[in-house]
């Protein structure tokens, strides 16, 4: 296991500063980036300043966090304004391979884990329930934050990963400076997911009835990689991904509980599996679709495949300021590696509300 260097105390003269000077290098690091002032209705571009593609992050470490040991990417300076990037299913860290470098080179401690069933990410017990219920995700990114000694931080994500920034900022306000989110507000609820929807808007979640099955537990098991190959071209039809991008993103899904967690998240939505008790309190909370005072910056991408809400849908469950920004150039699901220096952008000016 790597040896995690952390700061004992919180050096807030020397945070300021960074803070300064993210905000100065950030002007010139994405001013290629238009994005409007926010009344709820930004809207911006993929830059098209030319972008070194990375494969690889700056490091790797392993460190115990609550029932689990999360692997995770670090870049960026150890003292520097923390942020925490999640990422969704069926992606991984590196959706965020480009974003890293950038927040980095503007002074932010930048942390990207693997969420529990992805890559290096591992249950310390064979016992522990492989859960992938909403809340089950959010307290193990508080107990990763405790392991590094993260009191607070910019959170944000895309996916699974906009649902827990959702519910850290919601239920844990005091653990977020401010919070970016790809397609808005995406805490749900076992009974708000009782209500049908219209045919055409089922359809688009075809796999989540899939994965009810038998058939689709065996299916998802067995063509794992095409799978998800698939819901990376029906979710972002415009993104011309290569087989390379994909076979790095592909090898977290070899993580021995990647298809349990993947099955028990969407079976869990449905209602028909059980979560576990420790979580109910939390549960409740979140059923009753919480407010998010957090200062908050939303993003979607223009060619969006993947269900998701109209941001005027959502607006009013953000009271702190708030801003959206309609990223356009065929920018699908996966916002943050479709358009890292939008999704960059975001979170410093997110940092600076």
């Amino acid at each position: 296991m790597n040896t995690i260097r952390t700061p004992e105390d919180i050096d807030h003269p020397r945070r300021r500063l960074f803070g300064i000077a993210a905000a100065t290098l950030a002007a010139a690091q994405f001013g290629g980036i238009a994005v409007a002032n926010a009344q709820g209705g930004g809207t911006g571009t993929a830059s098209s300043r030319p972008l070194t593609l990375r494969t690889s992050f700056a490091s790797l470490k392993q460190i115990d966090a609550g029932p689990l040991s999360v692997g995770y990417a670090e870049d960026g300076p150890a003292d520097g304004p923390p942020v925490i990037l999640l990422h969704g299913w069926p992606y991984d860290i590196y959706s965020y391979v480009d974003v890293a470098p950038l927040l980095a080179e503007a002074g932010y401690r930048v942390i990207v884990p693997f969420l529990r069933g992805y890559g290096t990410t591992r249950f310390l017990s064979e016992t522990t329930v492989r859960n992938g219920q909403q809340a089950a995700l959010a307290v193990d990114i508080i107990a990763l934050m405790d392991a590094l000694r993260i009191p607070k931080a910019v959170v944000a994500g895309c996916d699974w990963g906009a649902r827990t920034a959702n519910i850290l900022a919601a239920l844990w306000p005091e653990r977020c400076k401010a919070m970016v989110s790809v397609s808005g507000y995406l805490i749900g609820s076992q009974e708000a997911n009782k209500a049908p929807l219209p045919p055409q808007a089922e359809l688009q979640w075809w796999y989540q009835f899939y994965f009810a099955t038998e058939r689709g537990r065996v299916g998802y098991a067995k063509y794992t990689d095409d799978f998800a190959k698939l819901i990376w071209r029906l979710a972002s039809p415009r993104w011309a991904f290569d087989d390379a991008t994909f076979a790095r993103s592909a090898a977290a899904f070899r993580n021995p509980d990647h298809v349990a967690i993947s099955i028990h998240n969407y079976r869990w939505r449905l209602g028909l599996a059980e979560g576990e008790r420790r979580y109910d309190e939390l549960e409740e909370k979140l059923a009753k679709a919480p407010v998010i005072g957090v200062p908050t910056i939303t993003l979607e991408g223009d060619a969006n495949g993947a269900p998701h809400p109209v941001a005027s849908a959502y607006a009013k469950k953000f009271s702190g300021k708030y801003e959206h920004r309609s990223i356009t150039g065929g920018i699908g699901h996966n916002l943050p590696q479709e358009a890292p220096q939008a999704f960059a952008k975001a979170v410093v000016d997110v940092d600076r509300f």
